[in-house]
C-alpha cells in the first residue's frame, strides 16, 4: 500500500483527492492538513505517508519552502507540487526544493494515480530544466548563488557545496530557501489556487 496524505488548503479538493484516492487499489488517503504549520507537522509525524501532494499556493506559507523542509525529515515522503500552474518555469524552483514530481491539478486520476507510484518507486517527475529557464533565473541572483544552484542540480548534497563554498551548512540552507523565494512564481489572483 501507499500511503498518501494531502497539504492543499481548500476543504473541497482535500475530500475529493480522499474519494479518489481511496477508490485505487494499494493507495490509500492517511491524512491531511490545510498547511498551516500547526497542522501540517503533527499530521506528518502521525501518519507518515509515502507521499505528500503538495498544494504550491498555500495561503500562510509557500509549497516550495515547505517541500525543502519536509525533505530534511529522515525518511522523507516523496513530495509531488500539486499545482495549478505546472509549467516550465517550475523546474528549477520545485528541483532546489527537492520535489519529486510536479504534477497539474487538472490532471486526470490515471495521471494522478501514476504520478503517485512513479515517485513512490524513486522516479522523478519533474520538467526538465532548459537553458534558457536557467539563465533567467540566476540573472536576478547574486554572489555564490549560481555556482551554488549549479552544485545543487549536479546532485551535490549541502556539505559538499558548504565545503566547496567554504561557508556553513546552515548558510547554504539559507541560500536554498532565500532563492527559492526569489524564483517564487505569483499566480494572478484570477488563477491563483
Amino acid at each position: 500500500m501507499i500511503r498518501v496524505a494531502v497539504v492543499d488548503d481548500h476543504p473541497a479538493l482535500r475530500a475529493g483527492l480522499q474519494t479518489v484516492l481511496d477508490a485505487e487499489p494499494h493507495i490509500v488517503f492517511v491524512g491531511e492538513s490545510d498547511g498551516a504549520e500547526e497542522n501540517i507537522w503533527p499530521m506528518l509525524t502521525r501518519v507518515r505517508p509515502d507521499v505528500v501532494l503538495l498544494d504550491y499556493h498555500l495561503p500562510r506559507g509557500d509549497g516550495l519552502q515547505l517541500c525543502y523542509r519536509i525533505k530534511k525529515d529522515v525518511p522523507a515522503p516523496r513530495v509531488i507540487i500539486f499545482t495549478a500552474y505546472a509549467s516550465p518555469a517550475m523546474a528549477l524552483p520545485a528541483t532546489l526544493a527537492r520535489a519529486d514530481g510536479v504534477l497539474a491539478k487538472g490532471a486526470g486520476a490515471r495521471d494522478l494515480f501514476s504520478a503517485i507510484r512513479l515517485v513512490y518507486a524513486g522516479e522523478q517527475l519533474l520538467p526538465p530544466i532548459s537553458a534558457t529557464v536557467l539563465e533567467e533565473a540566476t540573472a536576478d541572483l547574486y554572489g555564490d548563488d549560481p555556482a551554488l544552484i549549479g552544485m545543487l542540480l549536479d546532485g551535490a548534497g549541502e556539505a559538499d557545496v558548504a565545503q566547496t563554498l567554504r561557508i556553513p551548512v546552515k548558510d547554504v540552507r539559507h541560500s536554498v530557501q532565500r532563492i527559492l523565494s526569489a524564483l517564487r512564481i505569483d499566480v494572478p489572483a484570477a488563477r491563483a489556487e
